[in-house]
């Protein structure tokens, strides 16, 4: 992306998930297979692509983040295929005492399992492709604040409640708008890390909703969609029309073929994580896009309004950033870096502890030029 240097790690966030066993159906445990992170007041949310479920840590004395909550989210909204079905995870996001939630919108190939069937059964196994509903939600649940600094997802809290686009077994409001869209509507129905469709990154201000895709990348252009939702029902959100007779904005960035893989504001920027698109091994970036709050249409950003600000090393089958949170006690631009796939080193088997890093990037701050 540019000559910028490797970012340094400053420090390393130790995050304890010792309450994953009651996820019985994963193959790993919780700490090994983080997708997305969030933050407010002394607590961090979590996600698992792999679940219909959020964690909750609190910040402990030692700055180390425990006491770990797990909440089932299909007692907190309704869920297509409910509890069991996965949501794929992938952007999370505190905002105005809200968390939203997103989930990949994609399609799913099956595996060979070349190591369980011969050549052509796994051939045969490759032509199915799945959709699984729960993947498609995107909606918001109260947090209520039960002590200083702490707090809990609940339905409901007065008049604030649980809300979310409509979605069903078949069809999504998003993907019924997207289905006419010349630049995303025919990856619709490619899967996720085949350069289809692929929502993995959030960022929201107000009712204004930023959808980052990892897939698909246009001509190295990564896509942003730009939403804007307010709630029209107890359990309903809707979008209006705000570009055209359109209910989204795109905005397109040149990101060298790099797909978005988590978004968060800094005053009015937007830093991007972007890495992979597909199933490749390949390095990841932070990327400031200046001044994205005020972008009122769709368009092509100007390449001199995005910013490569750091480079994450780059490791080999381990340490696949997917998730980026402001860590200001830190330093000026300091970010928490949470990883797919963690090196041994980084976890605590006997503990379910897996250790965040904290990064200074150079050209850290809205206001450095």
């Amino acid at each position: 992306m540019s000559d910028t240097s490797l970012a340094e790690t400053v420090a390393q966030v130790p995050l304890a998930f010792s309450d994953w066993k009651p996820i019985r159906h994963l193959e790993d445990p919780l700490h090994k297979d983080l997708s997305a992170v969030t933050r407010i007041g002394n607590c961090l949310f979590l996600a698992c692509d792999e679940t219909a479920s959020v964690e909750r840590l609190r910040r402990l004395d030692d700055g180390s983040f425990g006491d770990h909550q797990h909440y089932v989210l299909d007692a907190l909204v309704d869920l297509p295929a409910g509890a069991d079905g996965e949501m794929d995870i992938e952007g999370l996001c505190a905002d105005g005492s809200f968390l939203w939630i997103v989930g990949s919108h994609s399609l799913k190939r099956s595996k060979p399992k070349r190591d369980e069937n011969d050549s052509a059964e796994a051939l045969q196994n490759m032509e199915e492709i799945e959709r699984e509903p729960n993947r498609y939600f995107l909606g918001r649940i109260p947090l209520v604040e039960e002590a200083p600094g702490l707090f809990s997802p609940a339905r409901s809290d007065g008049e604030r409640q649980a809300a979310w686009l409509k979605l069903g077994k078949k069809r999504s409001a998003l993907e019924r708008w997207l289905a006419s869209d010349r630049h995303l509507g025919p990856f619709l129905n490619i899967p996720s890390k085949e350069n289809g469709f692929d929502i993995e990154g959030l960022a929201v201000r107000g009712n204004r909703v930023w959808l980052g895709l990892r897939g698909p990348v246009l001509r190295g252009h990564a896509v942003i969609l730009e939403l804007e939702l307010k709630q029209k029902a107890p359990d309903r959100l809707k979008a209006g029309r705000i570009d055209g007779e359109r209910r989204y904005r795109k905005h397109l960035l040149d990101t060298r073929g790099l797909g978005i893989r988590d978004m968060r504001f800094e005053e009015d920027d937007l830093l991007l994580l972007v890495g992979p698109t597909m199933s490749l091994e390949g390095p990841a970036f932070v990327l400031r896009w200046r001044n994205a709050a005020h972008d009122d249409g769709s368009g092509v950003i100007a390449p001199e309004r995005i910013e490569t600000i750091a480079e994450l090393p780059y490791r080999l089958h381990v340490d696949h950033p997917e998730g980026i949170e402001l860590w200001p006690e830190a330093g000026n631009g300091a970010l928490l870096i949470i990883y797919d796939a963690p090196a041994p080193e980084r976890t605590d088997p006997d503990t379910f502890t897996v250790r965040a890093d904290v990064i200074c990037p150079s050209g850290a701050g809205p206001n450095k030029s």
